[in-house]
């Protein structure tokens, strides 16, 4: 059974606020299980989205989108095109889906070079690893 709209709103305005206190010139990377499906259509998120994704968008997708246009970030596994076995993230009961992200600022993106589902790789029985290659300068 999936969280109520209460629970849903209560983390996306949690994380809203620990965002905004992260200072703008300081690095920032949000990943984890976003419990959303950003689907594969980029129309009206250009430059947040690029267009690689699985599946259908749904509701809890639009929020990770629209979470990430208020605050400047990109969702970076969208941006790089994979086999849907490097694009699914959680698998049950032959169902497979996308719903782990790795959001950074839109001006650090050009410092990943790339993003993929570790298919060998298991975090729980139905997780897989999602896994980001970065080049960072001091």
């Amino acid at each position: 059974m999936g969280l109520g709209e209460a629970e849903k709103r209560h983390f996306w305005e949690s994380l809203d606020e620990v965002v905004r206190m992260c200072p703008p010139d300081h690095r920032l990377l949000i990943g984890g299980d976003l419990n959303g499906n950003i689907g594969t259509n980029v129309e009206g998120y250009v430059g947040v989205y690029g267009g690689f994704g699985y599946g259908v968008r749904n509701e809890e997708g639009l929020s990770i989108i629209e979470f990430s246009v208020a605050h400047d970030l990109v969702v970076a596994n969208s941006f790089f095109k994979k086999m849907d076995a490097q694009l699914a993230t959680f698998h049950s009961g032959g169902h497979s889906t996308q719903i782990d992200f790795l959001l950074l600022r839109k001006e650090d993106l050009r410092t990943c070079g790339d993003c993929k589902v570790l298919t060998d790789l298991t975090c729980s029985s139905q997780h897989r690893f999602l896994a980001m290659d970065l080049v960072l300068q001091r």
